[in-house]
């Protein structure tokens, strides 16, 4: 028997997890993916919590506890990493659509993932309305700032 779409959802989405724990050398409490596909248009971000502290994936050494050797937990931030990872949400992204298209299944408009790295739980909320293509201000950044800023406040 051949893969099903849950499958194909299941494996993107995991590797979607995979790639941003392998960002954070595997150091993170949780990881919070954002995804989001309207008309022709794609979307990723990711943000993380490391040592309570709520981070987007170019803050992550403001996380970093001080201790004799600074250097000894810095995150490599760099453009490259930062691309590598964007990229390889992208593609998985991109292949969830086709599948969708494949096997006659409707594309959420949105994704937004929690992943608890300790429980290695996954949850999703997935949306299929339009968020943002109809209205003229509104950008996929603001939907995930949004919802960074709503988690980041959580733990205040």
């Amino acid at each position: 028997m051949g893969k099903t779409f849950e499958d194909y959802l299941f494996e993107a989405q995991t590797d979607m997890v995979a790639v941003c724990l392998e960002y954070v050398d595997g150091k993170a409490d949780d990881i919070y993916i954002y995804a989001s596909y309207e008309p022709e248009m794609y979307a990723f971000n990711v943000f993380y919590r490391i040592n309570g502290k709520v981070v987007r994936k170019n803050q992550l050494n403001e996380a970093v506890e001080s201790s004799q050797n600074p250097k000894a937990h810095e995150y490599d931030i760099s453009r490259e990493r930062v691309s590598a990872l964007t990229r390889t949400g992208m593609d998985n992204l991109e292949l969830i659509h086709e599948k969708c298209q494949k096997f006659n299944r409707e594309m959420p408009t949105e994704f937004k993932l929690h992943y608890d790295v300790k429980q290695n739980k996954l949850e999703g909320n997935y949306r299929y309305d339009l968020v943002y293509s109809n209205d003229d201000e509104l950008l996929p950044a603001d939907i995930f700032d949004a919802w960074f800023e709503e988690v980041k406040n959580q733990e205040n």
